[in-house]
């Protein structure tokens, strides 16, 4: 387990660095902007989707560059979510990885544009990446794969059900459709474009798909269960926020000892899918059963 950390760690920070080298200088008059979108992305985190997508085109055989922005890309997607998210208008939450949300740091408004920026800059080094990549076909596959899974049918769309039943009964069915689309999507967007660019089959890439469906149905069922179990000093930001916010969780429906029958379940499935495959990469299958039971 101390080897897999030391691992994780020091690919945390590689790829840290590759995410740094694709944010937007702080010049021009709009540089307020520029600092605020990069306050939020170098806040922390723990580069999960990045990781994913990285080592999930490694399972494939693929190292090379393309798919470093869109390493950036998916970074600087799930942080502008996380900024919107904490919005006074959604989640309200004034701490995020143990700091000043962006909204708390910069204010409302540039809460707001910062989110909107990271959106629309994650697609302008997706444009770059597409016209200079050596396999435009893989290109383009992998950013219509992160706008769908980033957009309406994605998660937006897993959001917009979310707040609409905020405070209102909610049933299994519709509480799986928000987090596949809420949570999971942009973990299939991550594993999907790490088996696109390596030249995967669709065979392969549909079980990659149903892999990171499993495993992001999982990780959010245990982030329904840390909000319940964990603290704000382990967790980095307030426990209780869906008691507060009158959600839905596996929490809430199911009871805590279920919720975590389910995430068994579920990274069950994700594994035995991930061992159908055939292919070698030790790190990737221990990370996706750490991520499932973590405790922050």
């Amino acid at each position: 387990m101390e080897e897999f950390a030391k691992i994780l760690d020091k690919k945390t920070t590689a790829v840290e660095q590759i995410i740094y080298s694709y944010l937007p200088k702080e010049v021009g008059k709009q540089s307020r902007v520029m600092e605020a979108m990069n306050y939020s992305v170098k806040a922390g985190g723990k580069r999960l989707r990045p990781i994913l997508m990285q080592e999930t085109a490694l399972l494939f055989g693929y190292s090379g560059d393309d798919i470093k922005p869109f390493m950036a890309a998916l970074e600087m997607i799930h942080t502008y979510s996380l900024v919107h998210d904490d919005l006074p208008a959604m989640d309200n939450d004034d701490i995020r990885r143990g700091q000043p949300t962006t909204h708390k740091k910069f204010g409302h408004a540039m809460g707001i544009l910062a989110g909107d920026g990271l959106l629309n800059y994650a697609y302008e080094v997706c444009a770059g990446a597409i016209a200079e990549s050596s396999h435009t076909d893989r290109a383009v596959r992998a950013f219509k794969l992160l706008s769908e899974k980033s957009g309406i049918y994605g998660m937006i769309g897993g959001q917009t059900v979310d707040v609409l039943l905020t405070g209102k009964p909610v049933d299994k069915d519709t509480l799986d459709f928000i987090y596949r689309l809420k949570t999971g999507a942009l973990i299939e967007a991550a594993m999907m474009i790490g088996a696109v660019l390596a030249g995967a089959s669709d065979n392969e890439t549909e079980a990659v798909r149903k892999i990171a469906l499993g495993t992001g149905m999982a990780f959010q069922i245990q982030d329904d269960i840390l909000d319940v179990e964990s603290t704000t000093k382990e967790l980095g930001k307030p426990v209780l926020s869906d008691e507060k916010n009158e959600k839905t969780t596996y929490v809430t429906l199911f009871g805590i000892d279920n919720a975590k029958e389910k995430v068994r379940e579920y990274t069950n499935q994700a594994l035995e899918l991930f061992d159908g495959l055939g292919r070698a990469n030790d790190f990737l299958r221990e990370l996706l059963i750490k991520l499932v039971s973590r405790k922050k």
